[in-house]
C-alpha cells in the first residue's frame, strides 16, 4: 500500500513511558523487546526500558512464535514486562495460557478482543497485571488502558478503559457533539500523545488532525472506531466507522484491495470483504471477469503479492458470473456465497503416517475440508498467524518444534 509516517514529538514519548499509570516500570524490571521496531510498540518497550533504568531483553521471531519456548524464554531472562498483539495472545492463550505466568506486567492490544482468550490467561498461570491497551499509531501507541481482573461473562467484552495520562478520550457525534452515555459515536483522542501530523501529507493530516471544540486550541485525532461509554467511565470498541479493517494487527482498506484487483487483466468489477468463520478472520475478495476472459484465482493471487504486501492479499478470491445485486442496484453483500477453498487441480491424497498426520493438522487450523500433498498452506487461505498456530500445534503433536520459517520455505504438505 501507499506507506504514511508520523511525526512524533519528544513530549509523546515521555507521557507514554515517564510515570505511566497502566504500568510503572523501574530499574528492577526487565521489559521484553519482541516488536519490529517499525512497529509503534517498540517505543514502549525500548524507551519504556531506557527511560526508567530497566534492562531490554531481547525475544527473537522464532521463540515469540512457539509458546512453549517463549514460556521458557521469558522465565529464564526474567522478564517482568512484555507488550503482544492481541492475535498473538489469542494464539499463546489457546495453546499454553500459562506462558505469561512468570510476568509482572503483560500488555496487549491492537485489534478487538476475544473474551474466551482472556478467561484461558486467567484461569492458569496468570501475569500479576494483564492489561488491555488501545491507541493509533497517531496518538503514539497507547491511548487508553483497562486492567482485567476478573474472567468476562457469556457476552461480555473487553473493555478499551480509560485515558492514560495526559490523554482525554472524547465520544463524539458527526456534528462533533458528545454523546450520552452507552450511546456509540466516534473516538477523538487528545493531549500530549498527539503526533505533529502525517510527514509530507497535510491534506491528511487536516483531515485527521482537527480542532478541538471542547477546548479551544487544542487539537483532536479522529480515529474513525465507533466506541460508547459505560456508566463507570470505561469505553468499550463498536466497530469502524469507515470500510477500515484491522486484520493480525494491519489497518486494511478493502477499497485499496479491490482498485489493485479491477487493475488486473480481464476484472471487470472486485469486492472485498472480512469473512468470519469459526473465530477466524480472513480477507476475502469476489471477482466477475470481464466477458469471454478466463481467469484463475490462484494467479490473481499470485499477481497480488507483486504488488501488495502479504497481509493485504485476500486468502480466498472466488470468481463469479456477475455480482449480486439488492433492489438499489448496489452489490448485496449478504448474498455472496460461501469463498471458495483452492486447491491444486489433481488432488493427491497424503501418503505416509508423518504426512497424514500433519495434513489432519493442517486441515483443522486451516478450517478446510481437506488437504492434499501438493497443496500449499498459503493457498488455502494459510497467514503469518495461522502459520503460528501450525507450529505450536506440530510441536504438541510430534514433540519437536519447528522453526516458522520452515513453512514459508517449504509451504506445500509434501514439501
Amino acid at each position: 500500500g501507499r506507506p504514511k509516517g508520523v511525526a512524533i514529538p519528544h513530549r509523546a514519548i515521555l507521557r507514554l513511558v515517564w510515570d505511566a499509570d497502566y504500568a510503572q516500570l523501574g530499574p528492577d524490571d526487565v521489559v521484553a523487546h519482541a516488536s519490529n521496531t517499525a512497529f509503534d510498540a517498540a517505543t514502549w518497550e525500548v524507551w519504556g526500558a531506557l527511560l526508567n533504568g530497566a534492562r531490554i531483553e531481547v525475544i527473537d521471531r522464532d521463540t515469540l512464535t512457539s509458546p512453549g519456548a517463549l514460556a521458557t524464554e521469558l522465565a529464564d531472562r526474567g522478564v517482568t514486562a512484555m507488550f503482544v498483539t492481541t492475535a498473538l495472545f489469542n494464539i499463546i492463550a489457546r495453546e499454553l495460557p500459562d506462558a505469561f505466568g512468570s510476568l509482572n506486567h503483560l500488555l496487549f492490544g491492537g485489534e478487538a478482543v476475544d473474551p474466551d482468550a482472556v478467561a484461558r490467561v486467567l484461569r492458569a498461570a496468570r501475569p500479576r497485571r494483564l492489561v488491555h491497551v488501545y491507541g493509533p499509531t497517531e496518538t503514539t501507541t497507547f491511548a487508553s488502558w483497562h486492567e482485567v481482573t476478573s474472567i468476562p461473562t457469556a457476552g461480555e467484552t473487553v473493555p478499551i478503559g480509560l485515558p492514560i495520562v495526559n490523554t482525554t478520550l472524547h465520544v463524539l457525534d458527526e456534528h462533533m457533539n458528545p454523546v450520552p452515555i452507552g450511546v456509540a459515536g466516534e473516538l477523538y483522542i487528545g493531549g500530549d500523545g498527539l503526533a505533529l501530523g502525517y510527514v509530507g501529507d497535510a491534506d491528511l493530516t487536516r483531515q485527521k488532525f482537527v480542532a478541538d471544540p471542547l477546548g479551544p486550541g487544542s487539537r483532536l485525532y479522529r480515529t474513525g472506531d465507533r466506541v460508547r461509554r459505560r456508566t463507570d467511565g470505561a469505553i468499550e470498541f463498536v466497530g469502524r466507522i469507515d470500510r477500515q479493517v484491522k486484520l493480525r494487527g494491519f489497518r486494511i482498506e478493502p477499497g485499496e484491495v479491490e482498485a489493485h484487483l479491477r487493475g488486473l487483466p480481464g476484472i471487470a468489477s472486485a469486492i472485498v470483504r472480512v469473512w468470519r468463520r469459526n473465530g477466524d478472520a480472513r480477507l476475502v475478495a469476489y471477482v466477475v471477469p470481464e466477458t469471454g476472459a478466463q481467469v484463475a484465482a490462484p494467479q490473481l493471487q499470485d499477481e497480488l503479492r507483486d504488488r501488495l504486501p502479504d497481509h493485504m492479499v485476500p486468502a480466498h478470491v472466488t470468481v463469479l458470473d456477475r455480482m449480486p445485486l439488492n433492489p438499489n442496484g448496489k452489490i448485496d453483500t449478504g448474498q455472496l456465497p460461501e469463498p471458495e477453498e483452492h486447491h491444486v487441480a489433481s488432488y493427491v491424497a497424503p501418503h505416509g503416517q508423518a504426512m497424514v498426520r500433519m495434513a489432519e493438522l493442517w486441515r483443522t487450523v486451516l478450517r478446510v475440508e481437506r488437504v492434499g500433498a501438493a497443496d500449499s498452506f498459503f493457498d488455502l487461505g494459510g497467514h503469518s498467524l495461522l502459520a503460528v498456530e501450525l507450529m505450536a500445534a506440530v510441536e504438541t503433536s510430534f514433540g519437536k518444534a519447528v522453526p516458522l520459517s520452515t513453512l514459508f520455505d517449504a509451504p506445500t504438505l509434501e514439501a
